[in-house]
């Protein structure tokens, strides 16, 4: 086994969030068995591809069909593919989105040392840093949201755990909000049905999709982007995105799209080998949407 494979396969601690000070706080127990695909569907995929990704599904939103898999229910690092449940949790708790919150030392990623352009000591609203940890996948904007819940980090824990039973998810594990650490897995199946029921936040397919958005920050407008470059790209009619990246979990991708023939499809990729070569996967299974006939 390679030394980069082995890599992928280390867990850390990330001392930096309390939550991880006992072993095992807001973790799932993983099944002994691989669950069926989400919606799985009886019928063969329409599709099959030689995609990078090491795991991927696309479904028919709706009818549930299953269009193209690849070992979708192998249980891997998601990185901030993570940031879908945590927004998920922030909005149920119907925590005040107005009010301001102010970046902390403790916000700080210190497993990854992961770059932030908002600093320690930032204030903004928390719906500010909703936004910043959708579209721009910002860790410390994701680790003050968890903070700073009603409750703390203790009601976060709670209550991602209760978000996982409620999805039925047996093969998702969330050891904290921003998917730093390497013990935040799930599948491609699983994290289909995180994103689908991400999709029925209308702010999340909002602010995960915006091209890009000035935030205030201490009172003074900076401009952010988003981090999937086919967000506002010709011939893309995305309606959710997150993109996710960890050594460990490599290069991934969740989004909602309408192809072409209005289509509603959900594509996960996990595991790619590189920014170039997700967005080529992405790319590839579009065209293919394209030449599979709708409902088919």
């Amino acid at each position: 086994m390679s030394s980069s494979s082995l890599a992928r396969r280390r867990l850390f601690t990330l001392w930096g969030f309390s939550a991880l000070a006992a072993p095992g706080l807001f973790l799932t127990p993983a099944a002994a068995k691989p669950a069926r695909p989400a919606a799985a569907a009886d019928s063969a995929p329409a599709f099959q591809l030689p995609v990078n990704a090491r795991h991927a599904l696309v479904l028919e939103n709706g009818s549930g069909k299953v269009l193209m898999a690849k070992d979708a229910d192998t249980q891997v690092p998601i990185a901030s593919l993570t940031k879908l449940m945590t927004a998920m949790v922030v909005l149920d708790t119907k925590a005040d989105l107005k009010a301001r919150i102010r970046i902390q030392r403790e916000d700080v990623d210190t497993l990854k040392y992961s770059p932030s352009r908002v600093p320690v000591g930032a204030q903004m609203t928390r719906g500010a840093a909703l936004h910043l940890a959708l579209m721009s996948s910002d860790n410390r904007a994701a680790a003050a949201l968890a903070r700073t819940l009603p409750g703390g980090l203790p009601a976060f824990e709670q209550a991602v755990r209760a978000k996982i039973r409620a999805l039925g998810l047996t093969r998702t594990e969330i050891a904290e909000p921003t998917g730093l650490s390497a013990r935040n897995r799930s599948t491609a199946s699983e994290m289909a049905k995180i994103t689908a029921a991400a999709a029925r936040y209308p702010q999340i397919s909002k602010l995960s999709s915006d091209l890009k958005e000035k935030v205030l920050i201490n009172g003074r407008p900076v401009e952010f982007r988003n981090t999937n470059r086919l967000v506002g790209r010709k011939g893309w009619d995305i309606r959710l995105s997150k993109t996710g990246y960890t050594e460990e979990a490599g290069r991934c991708l969740a989004l909602r799209m309408k192809d072409k023939a209005g289509r509603d499809v959900t594509l996960v990729l996990l595991d790619a080998d590189g920014s170039a070569e997700r967005l080529a996967d992405a790319a590839k299974i579009r065209k293919s949407l394209e030449r599979s006939p709708k409902n088919g």
